[in-house]
């Protein structure tokens, strides 16, 4: 035989894994006598959308009201005497410490909560000491005390 006549087959592409779930392929592995693996996916075949998962009983159980911490109201009192003996708005102190005037505003009104940076920024501002035990003395300067 010449190479001519001679055929080469260089890959034979396995069978997709679509094929081999089709029930003629597992009836075919079945007479062949190798291992059939199959499962019941949950759920599958229905329109269950909302189905009660195993937390849920003890979700219901937590009485805990689970809420971000907010700023106490005396400490947006604090904010909002040191901003007005400043005499400065609300927005020319978000714009000094390069907030927006919305946190500000929900600072003084005790809804925000509380960053150590935002507050780091409004102490240094309105020199003011808000955080720590001596919260609403005046703030000192760095390297002030010795």
């Amino acid at each position: 035989m010449s190479d001519w006549d001679t055929v080469t087959i260089l890959r034979k592409k396995p069978p997709k894994a679509s094929a081999l779930k089709t029930e003629q392929a597992v009836n075919a592995a079945r007479r062949q006598g190798l291992p059939v693996d199959t499962q019941q996916k949950f759920g599958a075949g229905t329109n269950k959308q909302h189905v009660t998962t195993k937390n849920t009983a003890k979700l219901d159980r937590e009485t805990e009201e689970l809420r971000h911490e907010k700023i106490p109201l005396d400490l947006g009192k604090l904010i909002m005497q040191g901003r007005q003996a400043k005499g400065m708005s609300q927005k020319d102190l978000a714009t000094k410490i390069c907030e927006k005037p919305q946190i500000v505003n929900d600072y003084e009104a005790g809804r925000g909560i509380p960053n150590n940076v935002v507050l780091g920024k409004i102490e240094r501002a309105i020199g003011i000491k808000l955080r720590g035990k001596d919260r609403g003395q005046p703030l000192q300067p760095p390297g002030g005390q010795k």
